[in-house]
Parts: structure tokens; sequence; C-alpha cells
């Protein structure tokens, strides 16, 4: 990524990085922010005044613990605990759980920053942040899993909150890991209270939730093709990566509205079926039996299975939608995108791509959407989640999908609109980082 032309942000991304040293996803998303907004930080003088943007860069509470637990032949092990309390400028804290050996603050900190931004471009009131642990529930006994969230919870409860800090899931955490959480929490505080969003739709949660950040990608791809194309998604090859909830339910609505989605990924291979995935085939595989996507390949004649999951984005097609994890396709892998004709990326993930591969998506002109617009489907249906505890009452699925759908639109336009206005129509990078900051900068500004 090119150096910073504005000497304030100058100052402002080196002072980051000495304190926080060593930290690569952490620092990549700050100097992505950065850049992105240096067409409008001139024309703010009062956020230097007031030091917004070092305040921004700055979470406001990291929190770290030890996590003893027991496995199932009865040895303590112990794992390290997360909680990113970002920024509460526009409400409480907001953001998922990751259960991954990937978990550090690195990680969680560039989680939580990005959070932020997001949520203030959902337009519902919820600050950003985010948390997990290193544990990987991969290949753990029930009773392995239950005892890990229970411990989990037991440091974590005494710093969250309905009115504080909302956690949901994330990768590694689904329903059953929210449940038990759930469920320790209530224990301990004596209360049941919408303090954990993704909660199964039977125990207060919202319907839609599962499907929401899948579903809201495709919602907004939909919107950009209708407004900057006047075109639909009949008829578009897809390719997406991963294999777990986003992915599942990109490709569900990608095939809903006549796309036809032919890869999906795990973390050691992909399959690409020309016919399109077979999405029955593949719930079965990964919901069902949390299996791998070699049996995808056995079940379906026509899937071929290929190791290693970065060969996905070498596969020809009109729109890709990385739904993996962070830094999934790197400059190599977008050129190929670009080569093959793709016409738009939409980040499923957070931060699926490199800074190398952003570059190489907008020097492509191609229709590139950052998973802080692309992905906050989810986060939006967590929102609307909080709002039917609050009220003691739940909203069908259709209600709730239909407002999903206008969150998602709105969060397209916005952003547009801020890249319009920026002097760089269609740059979804800039126009997501700059509706984002002044959103949570004039709610700072306004809370002194």
């Amino acid at each position: 990524m090119q150096q910073l032309k504005n000497a304030y942000l100058a100052r402002v991304y080196e002072a980051v990085e000495q304190r926080n040293a060593g930290e690569s996803e952490f620092l990549q998303a700050v100097q992505e922010v950065l850049h992105s907004i240096e067409p409008v930080i001139d024309q703010h003088p009062e956020f230097i005044q007031n030091a917004i943007i070092e305040r921004l860069v700055e979470p406001e509470r990291l929190i770290q613990f030890q996590i003893p637990w027991t496995d199932d032949q009865g040895n303590m092990q112990v794992n390290r605990g997360f909680r990113v309390q970002h920024n509460s400028a526009l409400g409480p804290y907001k953001g998922g759980l990751r259960f991954h050996p990937s978990v550090n603050p690195s990680v969680v900190k560039f989680l939580g920053f990005e959070q932020t931004f997001k949520n203030a471009l959902t337009g519902l009131p919820m600050g950003g942040g985010k948390g997990g642990a290193d544990f990987d529930p991969k290949g753990k006994s029930e009773g392995e899993v239950k005892r890990f969230c229970q411990s989990y919870m037991t440091e974590l409860t005494r710093h969250i909150g309905q009115f504080t800090d909302v956690p949901a899931g994330d990768i590694g955490v689904g329903r059953r890991e929210v449940g038990y959480m759930f469920g320790q929490y209530k224990r301990m505080q004596n209360e049941f209270t919408g303090v954990f969003t993704g909660k199964h739709p039977d125990n207060s949660g919202s319907l839609g939730r599962k499907e929401a950040t899948g579903y809201g990608l495709v919602y907004i791809v939909a919107e950009l093709f209708r407004s900057l194309k006047n075109e639909d998604l009949k008829g578009k090859t897809v390719t997406v990566s991963g294999s777990g909830n986003v992915a599942i339910y990109a490709i569900d609505k990608a095939t809903q509205l006549g796309a036809k989605v032919v890869t999906a990924s795990d973390s050691a291979g992909y399959v690409y079926d020309e016919n399109g995935i077979d999405l029955a085939v593949l719930q079965q595989i990964k919901e069902v039996e949390r299996g791998r996507l070699t049996e995808y390949a056995k079940r379906v004649p026509t899937a071929q299975y290929h190791e290693g999951s970065g060969g996905v984005w070498s596969i020809p097609c009109d729109i890709a939608l990385p739904c993996a994890t962070q830094n999934e396709i790197d400059g190599d892998s977008a050129r190929a995108l670009v080569q093959n004709g793709v016409i738009a990326v939409a980040e499923g993930s957070n931060m699926s791509t490199t800074p190398e591969g952003v570059e190489a998506f907008l020097e492509g002109n191609i229709l590139y959407i950052p998973g802080k617009a692309a992905n906050a489907g989810g986060v939006a249906v967590s929102g609307l989640e909080m709002s039917q505890n609050s009220l003691r009452l739940g909203w069908s699925f259709e209600e709730v999908d239909e407002k999903l759908q206008t969150i998602m639109v709105n969060i397209f336009h916005t952003v547009y609109d801020a890249s319009k206005a920026c002097g760089v129509p269609g740059n979804f990078v800039v126009g997501a980082n700059v509706a984002g900051l002044l959103k949570v900068s004039q709610a700072m500004l306004w809370q002194g």
C-alpha cells in the first residue's frame, strides 16, 4: 500500500505502528482506513482538534484472560480468551466471538476496529466490539465444547450486558456455542436478558439470523447490479469460498435470484461443480455431518475436488464472494479474477482481500465492496434481535428478511453516495470508510 500523503494521518499511523508492533492484521486494517479517509480529513479540522482519529484507532478496552477447562480424559487445558470493546459512541459494543487457533490480540483488534465502521453503516444503535479464544472446536466432543464455553463465560460475564456489550457468534461459534455461553451467563447473573444474539429462535433468538450474513451479501450485490448496470443476477456465474453459514446462505440466496454458484471451499480444498452447487448436499455434509468437502465430490458426480482452497479464485466467474477468512484473496488471486473477467467482488468474510489484491481490483475497475459494507447483514439482524429481545416479541422470517434487505440496500446507497461526494464514484473502500467515519465521529464529538 502507498505511503500516506496527509501528514497528520501519517503521524497517527506511525504512532499506531509503534504501539502495536507486529500486529499485522490490525495495522493492515488501520492503514486501509487512514488511506481511504484522506480525501475528507482536511475538511474536518475538528477531527484533528479533538483527536478523533487517534481515539478511533485505539480500543476503549482490551480484555485478555485465561480459560482453564477439562478435556474428556480429565486433563486440564488452558486457552487464551479476549474481548475488545473498541468504540461505544453509537451504542453498546456489538460484535461476535471467534473460536479458532489463529485468534490473538491483533486479530480481535482488527475485527473490533472493522466492526465499529460496519455497525455504523447499518444505521442501528450499536458500537463496535469483537472477541474470542484460541480454542479450536474441531475434533472436540460435545462435552468438551460445553465445558470450554462455560469456562469462557465465567470470566466474560463480568464485562458484558445488554446495555454494555452484546456478543454474538463468528467463526467456530454457532447456535450451540452461543447457547452454552448464554446459559452460563444466565446462571451467574440470575437474569434472562438480551445479552447475546445469534441464539436459537426457540430461545429468544431471531428468525433469519443464521441466513443473514450470506443473504445480506447477495442483497447488496443485487442492488449494485440493479443501480449501476440495470441488470439482475439471473444467469451470472458466481464463485464462493468457504462452506460455513455465510457461504451456504450466500449460495442459497444467489441461486434463488437466478445465479449459478459453481464453487465452495474449506481449509483443505475446494469443489467446482459446473452445474451449480447442490445446496442440499452441501448442507447435509457441513451442517449435519460436520464433514469435509471431499464428501461432496463423492456424492455429486459432476463435482471436481481440488486440494488447496486458494485455487477457488482461478475459476472464471462474473461475481466472486469470498466467505472464508481474512486475506484469502492475495494479489495473484485478484489478478487471476480480473484476467478471467470478474465484474464484481463482495466480501462475505472480514478483510478478505490483501492490500495488493484490493489495488488489483481498483486498477482493473472491478466493482469491489469491502466486508464492512458487504457482510453487515449478520450484525444488522443481530441488531434486530436486540430490538425483539427488548420488546419481548419475535418477528416472522419474512419481516426480518424484508428489514435486512432494506438495510443492505440503504448501505449500498450510503456507501456509493459517499464515494461520489469524495470524487471517486464506485470506490466502495473510500465510500464505506468515509461514511462510517462521519457517523461515528459526529457521535464522539457530540458526546465530548
